[in-house]
């Protein structure tokens, strides 16, 4: 499982270079961004490389989102090609993650909600 992170902005973007998110590596997936979760981490995932996603690979995200929520962190998808896009449309993904064309889409999405939160706590 190749992961590759960068901050962009105090926002982690991880691109994952796999061409599969599926029952062979989802159980890897979970353990190598879990390392990656701090509390409050805002997190955008590039999905480029991805060309396909089983259930496994769908519950492996689900249960990120899940760590990152109760933590105070976020998590924002980005770069998908059509039939993973389709697919997370079929299923109604798309409804439970915040999906974005690009990474600098994603990662101004986080800043913006960074913004917010500053503002709110003055």
């Amino acid at each position: 499982m190749n992961i590759n992170t960068e901050e962009v902005d105090g926002i982690l973007v991880a691109h994952l270079h796999e061409d599969a998110l599926d029952a062979s590596n989802a159980k890897e997936f979970k353990t190598k961004v879990a390392a990656l979760i701090a509390p409050g981490t805002k997190l955008v995932f590039d999905l480029s490389s991805l060309k396909f996603v089983d259930s496994s690979g769908l519950g492996a995200l689900l249960s990120c989102l899940r760590q990152l929520s109760a933590s105070g962190g976020v998590l924002k998808l980005c770069a998908m090609v059509k039939p993973v896009r389709a697919l997370f449309e079929l299923v109604r993904m798309h409804r439970v993650f915040e999906i974005f064309n690009t990474e600098e889409e994603a990662v101004r999405s986080c800043s913006l909600n960074l913004a917010d939160a500053v503002t709110i706590s003055n």
